[in-house]
């Protein structure tokens, strides 16, 4: 297990203080690193004068330097869902291209690990189902969404230029479609979406006809996996998702039942580029970090809307 003092960027955002908890749980300090763009100071009141922790207000796309020693360094900072990167498409890219070249210059001048938190997102609308860590993807360069997929695409083949250039350890995730406490309730992603209607009685809206698949992965399982991918041996991109694949139609109906919500469902034209399907292959992770996800879809949602029906 990899010890001591760990940076993580993005470590108010919704994805990074989970897993700024994780670390701390298990005994690591932990450095916060957040721009608060899209993270929110709320999300570590609560790890706020802990031992051991520490956060710093700044945006990766410049430089920084931590005093001290650091033992490893994971790099989540970027607008995540598509409502905020296609506001930021800008932010989104720097942060994906000087913001990893920034943390990898930590790393480096740290001895540090380094751990890149990729995304599905870089398979694109693919063609290969499920989808393996060797598959190269399907993704349109130049479409909207291209801001968050070609940022991710570039921060991995600039970690892996680092490992063979300067011989850095580093770790890469493939994260997919991750929710649960703390999500922003407006902030894009389909299951915030569909709850934030449910519970206030209104439409959920649908793109297309609904039959698009994803593959959603409870936060408590994904940061698991981050740790875990963190800890173990193995370089290059890894999938940390989970499997159990429905429909977004079934997902909203879903929510609609757990929720006990009567809120009807609409349907809206898909927007440009939208994924028909997305289920990571987790042969790998099982392989080289011994990890797969526990919480199922049903499990995570009522957690998830029991937690949105308490903030408000």
């Amino acid at each position: 297990m990899i010890g001591g003092r760990v940076v993580v960027t993005g470590g108010a955002g919704f994805l990074g203080s989970h897993l700024c908890e994780l670390l701390l749980a298990r005994g690591n300090e932990v450095v916060a690193v957040d721009n608060l763009s899209t993270g929110r100071l709320e999300n570590i009141r609560s790890l706020t004068g802990l031992p051991g922790f520490r956060f710093v207000r700044h945006d990766v796309s410049r430089p920084f330097a931590v005093d001290g020693p650091v033992d490893a360094v994971l790099h989540l900072a970027s607008p995540a869902s598509p409502q905020d990167y296609l506001r930021l498409p800008i932010e989104t890219l720097t942060v994906g291209s000087l913001g990893t070249l920034h943390t990898l210059e930590l790393a480096r001048d740290k001895g540090a690990r380094y751990l890149f938190a990729s995304t599905s997102e870089v398979y694109g609308d693919p063609r290969v189902h499920p989808q393996p860590e060797a598959y190269w993807g399907n993704v349109n360069p130049v479409g909207p969404r291209s801001v968050y997929d070609e940022a991710k695409r570039f921060g991995e083949a600039l970690t892996m230029a680092y490992h063979r250039e300067h011989g850095l350890d580093v770790r890469i995730s493939r994260t997919f479609n991750t929710y649960g406490p703390r999500m922003r309730p407006h902030d894009g992603r389909v299951v915030s979406n569909f709850i934030v209607a449910a519970l206030a009685g209104k439409p959920l809206t649908v793109y297309g006809d609904g039959s698009q698949t994803r593959s959603f992965c409870f936060v408590d399982d994904q940061v698991g996996g981050l740790a875990a991918l963190l800890d173990c041996d193995h370089v290059g991109p890894v999938n940390i998702g989970n499997p159990e694949e429905l429909t977004v139609l079934e997902l909203a109906r879903a929510v609609l039942e757990i929720s006990g919500s009567d809120a009807e469902i609409v349907f809206e034209p898909l927007p440009p580029d939208d994924p028909t399907q997305r289920r990571p292959d987790l042969g790998l992770a099982a392989e080289v970090c011994r990890w797969r996800p526990t919480v199922g879809l049903r499990d995570g949602l009522e957690r998830t809307i029991s937690w949105f029906a308490e903030a408000g």
